[in-house]
């Protein structure tokens, strides 16, 4: 087929289809990613056949180049204060949660089902992880408690490069032939592991350092120059064999928790960046796809869905979580919210690109098993939170008017958005009545499909979210002022005590 004619039509016509599924089949929770890939398999060689393409190799670069922007934007997306809040259990399970979801997934695999050493070692690292984007974009509609969702959202943003770093370990273990020797493997996971931080933090203070110190006034400036770190903060960690994924990770964490010249510019430019990037990389993947292969593996997809999320994932929960008393119904729903997505499919390719036999299979393997993961498990997660009574009564919809605020020089000012929630208090404060920090002012109030515009007499309501221009270190002062109006009955955090005994109400 022509590749003018694929280009300017084909692809087009199919991203323009997905969006338009997208917003149709958003009242069902069917993430983005899905339809992605279905679009690719239905433009694919083996049904319309509009788009001829079966290069792995090019398919495995182009995937790597948009993974690098989905990881560091995952990382810049971590806030510290609700990182530290939930750190131990999230970042467990994001770190040890992996490598014993691996680990348990290829003893059942290779010891009890019988499956060959190399195909079962290959599916366990590349399907460890959890993906960020199919949890965000079904968490999001319902109304959790917040400690769960942020460790929830946490886990399955921060845990991509330890199942990148497996399955890279793997990968070169198998084609070099160095699974005889364990201490090489072992020192060569190390260096990937402390290496790939330590030049992800490194190029942070340098992008830090360039972008306050050169200002430019042209904004387009700021964006070449933050895509060129990126990509040299990626280039420069595999340029020493450590983990390019986790350096980018690590500098997007940074980054993302420091204050910058035209920081608010920048993130929605690479939260922007990144979706496209991953719609894009879906697409993609899903040309690779067979329906005809599928049908022939569907019976051992099957098994390693059911092994993965009915075996790996409860025991590694249960395992990573030990000591820190996180309630029964708390850990089931953790449990249950281990969507696979995106990273297992990219990593999927990877054994391709190395050349390695039956690299065919195992992609069609993980394939069926993440769409399996977010037809079931990401359909279900709301009956299942509310049959664990997790849900509040009301969720606070996500607002249509938000203000960004572009800075061209340094400046502490920061907007400050505080979600006021549902509450049973019967008495509204007005703005006037906020005891707020010195040079703070409330520049907008967004109330479902109004736009309020905030003065003294403004009544505050349940459900808005409030918009507050103040000096960065004020943040906790305003939200402190804020929310003492409106109490939240909200379950304990993650390490709270352990449930009352049964004839004590729950909270």
């Amino acid at each position: 087929m022509n590749t003018l004619y694929t280009i300017y039509l084909v692809a087009p016509l199919a991203l323009i289809s997905i969006v338009l599924a997208a917003i149709w089949l958003d009242r069902w929770s069917v993430p983005v990613i899905l339809i992605a890939m279905g679009g690719g398999i239905l433009v694919g060689r083996d049904l319309l056949n509009w788009w001829h393409f079966d290069n792995v190799i090019w398919a495995n670069h182009l995937a790597n180049f948009a993974l690098v922007f989905i990881l560091f934007q995952g990382g810049f997306g971590i806030d510290r204060k609700v990182f530290r809040r939930v750190a131990l259990a999230a970042g467990g399970l994001a770190t040890w949660g992996v490598i014993l979801t691996a680990a348990l997934t290829l003893l059942f695999l290779w010891k009890i089902l019988g499956w060959d050493f190399q195909k079962a070692c290959l599916l366990a690292v590349i399907i460890s992880s959890t993906d960020a984007a199919a949890t965000l974009s079904i968490l999001r509609r319902y109304a959790l408690p917040r400690r769960l969702s942020s460790s929830l959202i946490i886990e399955s943003a921060a845990n991509d490069p330890m199942a990148v770093l497996l399955t890279v370990v793997a990968v070169q273990a198998f084609t070099q032939g160095a699974v005889a020797s364990h201490v090489p493997l072992i020192l060569r996971f190390l260096w990937m592991f402390i290496m790939g931080p330590v030049v992800g933090w490194a190029m942070a203070r340098v992008a830090l350092y360039l972008f306050n110190i050169l200002r430019p006034q042209e904004r387009s400036h700021y964006y070449v120059l933050f895509f060129g770190v990126v990509l040299i903060t990626y280039g420069l960690a595999e340029v020493i064999r450590a983990s390019g994924m986790l350096a980018v990770f690590i500098a997007g964490y940074i980054m993302g928790n420091r204050y910058f010249v035209h920081k608010h510019g920048i993130a929605n430019f690479f939260s922007s960046f990144s979706s496209i990037a991953n719609i894009c990389m879906f697409l993609l993947l899903g040309l690779l796809v067979s329906p005809k292969g599928l049908s022939q593996i569907w019976a051992d997809g099957l098994i390693l869905f059911l092994v993965l999320t009915f075996f790996s994932r409860p025991l590694a929960v249960l395992l990573g979580t030990v000591g820190m008393k996180i309630k029964p119904r708390y850990l089931l729903f953790m449990i249950w919210a281990g969507l696979r997505g995106s990273v297992p499919i990219v990593l999927a390719t990877y054994p391709a690109a190395a050349g390695m036999p039956g690299s065919d299979v195992i992609f069609n393997l993980v394939f069926f098993a993440v769409i399996l993961s977010v037809l079931i498990q990401g359909s279900t997660l709301g009956p299942v939170a509310r049959r664990l009574k997790l849900l509040s009564p009301r969720g606070v919809p996500d607002p249509l008017y938000s203000l960004e605020l572009f800075t061209m020089a340094p400046s502490d000012m920061d907007l400050v958005e505080v979600d006021l929630p549902e509450t049973t208090a019967t008495r509204r404060p007005r703005i006037q009545e906020l005891k707020l920090p010195p040079e703070t002012v409330i520049t907008l109030i967004s109330r479902g499909a109004h736009l309020i515009t905030p003065n003294g007499p403004t009544l505050l309501h349940s459900g808005d979210r409030v918009t507050v221009l103040t000096h960065h270190q004020n943040e906790k002062n305003v939200r402190d002022a804020i929310l003492a109006f409106f109490p939240e009955k909200e379950p304990p955090g993650l390490s709270a005590p352990p449930d009352p005994p049964p004839d004590t109400p729950a909270t």
